[in-house]
């Protein structure tokens, strides 16, 4: 019978978890220790200088959120003053502006998560947990299809600066499928941090490297100052199930949780685009964005989901780069972290072999005007590691990358395991739909049973049809352990994902 279960993005991730785990580290020594080694093997959507957040199911049967996400900075620079600039990143069916630059850069939080997770779960020696990453790092890894694929859709970024293409390439071009990814500074960099702890980051040789880049906003007291923050998981009841989900000032739990009190059980691929719909015009209606906390609470009283429900049955028929990691171990233990570098900012911090995070960048999750962010205010996000438990004990732990499309993703998958009961292998690789905007955008995974796909062209017109599955729809890695102590795994053929059964 199996020990644990892991899903992550990319099989070195995983393999790092495993070793842990079998070294008698906990779930959450083993998603810290896949983290750093997903800052190697998946290199663009993974790096000590973004952000995350981390679930916990502990042995007691409690939920714990760590919110380890960027922090805008303290002071603003003026515009002229500003290292700041525009690129579009291609994903074949659709394109994505982001804005790159040293003024793109917020106050990062991996490494001082991780340092926190650990201080409270952790069960080995910190530097026991780094020595995967450190050993992939100086001996170099083959970079897999997906994460080749990945560069390059952020190519404008990574061939942005000459240190960016060096470190990601030979000088010219950039690395591709099965070539050797070596980064010896970053593995002297984890190894340091592993030792000296968080300081290191926050004030030591590589904090000092960051603010070294020109035309930024971030100072001494942005990063000395950061702190990762314990919150109380956004509980929401579905069926016999218990969701534990991100809490604001995050808005991915928020939206799932709502998306799900509109998504009747047996909804059809339309129903479905909906609510999601709907969900997006209530985001608008509440300000959930630039009011996280009154927004949310606006969002799930009682009320305002009827009003949807009601909005929705009376309706005629027209109308960012994250990565995941889930394990669960026999005791009923479970992690979920999700980490994210945006698309990158284009710099690399002077010799760390770090691309920092280009948060003030992204659309997502900067609402209006480029530089309305709010000074030393925790950013939101759509990452939403999630808990789902049953009264019999039986416990999923998943969560998915994707920007904007985590929230959908997350939601369908839910739904599918918790409705119907569905086997986790079948819950995530069904077809997907995805929504954005009050005027909504619908993109759907072409390969919906005919009666859906017709009903959800006859609602939606101008929906977009993806030919092929496409990291767009997200990548939803989970795990299950159910109450006969049976584990199911499942990566995300999206994203590439990876699994382990032991």
């Amino acid at each position: 019978m199996a020990k644990f279960a892991i899903a992550a993005g990319d099989q070195i991730t995983a393999d790092a978890a495993a070793h842990t785990l079998r070294a008698g580290g906990s779930v959450v020594d083993a998603v810290i220790a896949g983290a750093l080694a997903a800052c190697v093997a998946e290199p663009v959507l993974a790096s000590l200088l973004g952000g995350g957040f981390l679930m916990v199911r502990d042995a007691d049967g409690r939920a714990h959120l760590l919110d380890f996400f960027v922090q805008t900075p303290k002071r603003k620079l003026p515009p002229s003053e500003m290292d700041f600039r525009g690129v579009m990143a291609d994903f074949g069916e659709t394109k994505q502006e982001f804005q790159i630059g040293a003024a793109s850069i917020a106050a990062p939080g991996v490494a001082v998560g991780l340092a926190e997770a650990h201080a409270r779960f952790g069960r080995i020696p910190f530097p026991e947990l780094t020595a995967p990453a450190v050993k992939a790092a100086k001996d170099g890894t083959q970079l897999s299809a997906y994460q080749a694929s990945v560069l390059e859709i952020v190519r404008p970024i990574f061939k942005s600066t000459p240190e960016a293409l060096v470190t990601f390439g030979d000088g010219k071009k950039l690395l591709g499928s099965g070539d050797l990814y070596r980064n010896e500074a970053l593995a002297d960099v984890i190894e340091t941090y592993a030792h000296e702890g968080p300081r290191f980051m926050q004030e030591g040789e590589v904090a000092s490297a960051l603010l070294s880049l020109d035309g930024g906003h971030l100072t001494v007291a942005d990063l000395k100052g950061f702190t990762a923050k314990w919150r109380a998981p956004l509980v929401e009841s579905r069926g016999k199930a218990r969701l534990h989900l991100n809490p604001a000032p995050s808005l991915g739990g928020t939206l799932i949780a709502f998306a799900l009190r509109l998504i009747e059980m047996g909804a059809t691929p339309a129903d479905i685009a909906r609510a999601f719909a709907a969900a997006s015009r209530a985001r608008l209606a509440v300000d959930l964005n630039r009011q996280p906390e009154a927004g949310s609470a606006r969002l799930l009283a009682p009320d305002l989901a009827e009003v949807y429900r009601k909005e929705i049955a009376g309706q005629k028929a027209a109308t960012q780069g994250t990565t995941h990691i889930s394990v669960i171990d026999g005791q009923g233990c479970g992690a979920a972290i999700t980490l994210s570098n945006g698309a990158g900012s284009g710099l690399i911090a002077p010799g760390t072999g770090l691309m920092p995070n280009n948060m003030l960048g992204e659309e997502d999750l900067i609402p209006g005007d480029w530089h309305e962010w709010a000074p030393d205010t925790r950013l939101s996000s759509m990452m939403a590691p999630t808990a789902i438990k049953w009264p019999d004990g039986g416990l999923a732990m998943l969560g998915s990358g994707g920007s904007n499309r985590i929230r959908t993703a997350i939601a369908q998958v839910a739904a599918r395991i918790i409705d119907d009961e569905e086997r986790l292998e079948d819950a995530v690789a069904a077809p997907r739909v995805h929504v954005e905007g009050a005027d909504p955008k619908v993109d759907f995974e072409d390969r919906l049973p005919e009666g859906d796909r017709a009903a959800l062209l006859a609602a939606y017109p101008e929906a977009q049809a993806w030919a092929a599955d496409s990291m767009f729809f997200g990548g939803v890695h989970a795990v299950r352990r159910d109450a006969g102590a049976g584990f199911e795994a499942v990566g995300d053929a999206r994203r590439s994902g990876a699994v382990l059964l032991d």
